[in-house]
């Protein structure tokens, strides 16, 4: 009986110690398996960042500058690539048709190539369900730009012959349900002056539009503050008016609409980052908190200060939100005022 005991104790010894081991991977001091759920390793490739407009312009300076400090963060290189065309559209199809749904196709991209494009435009081939939106990551206001040597010193001025030479008012616009159209509509609503008889020059981004203000072949220019600095400090354009509840911390001197009499114009220009719906989580989540930790580094608000770039935060469900909410305010200009035909 006491060997038959003994025998059946070794036995369960060994049982056991045959599970441990199978469950180390059989080797002496291994470690336990990974948790079934925990997240795969990402980046560990390239990324491919596009850009909707042209180079040079405030969406691409940003996307440029993220680049520069999520590559370093991550050690993966982030490569921008500007696609532009159809105000947006064409970039935005690529990514969020025909890019990858693995983390690794981003798109950066301005409020006229997500709202004004998904409030004005009826054929788009892609919708708002198309985005997994990331992150908003700037909130420019616009300022209202004319070539330096112009004869009109403020937006009053401005705006007074504007009232009464309508028919001779030319402004830049990816087109017509970009953000610059919404600011010259709400803009013109307020002085009272006919929207219809101003004449819309379709340009492709900042990048095209303001070099074309500066050499007097299109009068007005509606951009971001950003956008327009460097051309404005180079002593090629002058800045009427910003919109804005305050005036601009790198362009103090210059009055806002309000302070001379123009109330209304809500629209502004801002960034966002973007990728096809149905990314995994932890791309997302990836995504997210770097954006959140490099706003948050001194270095890079800093970058931004030098490209005079007012940077914010808003996560992927906040950003979500504020884009359902603009467009809703969007489609309501473009029913009003028939900007689609």
């Amino acid at each position: 009986m006491k060997r038959n005991a003994v025998g059946a104790l070794l036995s369960l010894a060994l049982l056991a110690s045959t599970v441990i081991g199978c469950a180390s991977g059989g080797k002496t001091g291994g470690t336990a398996a990974a948790p079934a759920n925990a997240e795969p390793e990402y980046p560990t490739k390239q990324i491919e960042v596009t850009v909707p407009f042209a180079a040079g312009g405030g969406t691409d300076l940003y996307a440029r500058a993220m680049s520069e400090y999520l590559s370093k963060e991550w050690g993966q290189p982030l490569v921008v690539v500007n696609k532009p065309g159809a105000g947006g559209a064409t970039a935005t199809q690529a990514v969020l048709k025909q890019g990858t749904k693995d983390g690794y196709s981003v798109i950066v991209q301005s409020v006229s190539a997500v709202s004004g494009l998904i409030a004005g435009q009826k054929n788009l081939p892609f919708t708002i369900d198309d985005y997994q939106f990331i992150a908003r990551t700037t909130n420019d206001p616009l300022a209202y730009i004319v070539k330096a040597d112009a004869p009109w010193k403020d937006m009053k001025e401005f705006s007074e012959w504007a009232k009464n030479n309508t028919d001779q008012l030319t402004f830049a616009s990816n087109g017509p349900t970009a953000i610059a159209s919404f600011g010259v509509i709400q803009w013109m609503d307020s002085i009272g002056a006919d929207y219809s008889k101003a004449k819309l020059v379709v340009t492709n981004g900042s990048a095209d539009a303001l070099p074309k203000v500066a050499g007097g072949h299109i009068i007005l220019g509606v951009q971001g503050v950003s956008e327009a600095s460097n051309l404005v400090k180079a002593g090629k354009l002058k800045i009427l008016g910003i919109a804005s509840d305050k005036r601009s911390p790198f362009f103090p001197d210059v009055p806002t609409l309000e302070e001379q009499g123009i109330s209304g114009v809500t629209a502004s220009f801002w960034v966002g980052v973007s990728m096809p719906a149905g990314v995994p989580d932890y791309a997302v989540k990836k995504w997210e908190s770097s954006i959140q930790k490099m706003h948050e580094d001194s270095a890079f608000q800093d970058k931004l200060k030098s490209m005079n770039v007012q940077g914010i935060f808003q996560n992927s469900a906040e950003y979500k939100k504020h884009v359902e909410e603009e467009v809703a305010r969007f489609v309501d200009i473009v029913k009003k005022k028939n900007l689609v035909k």
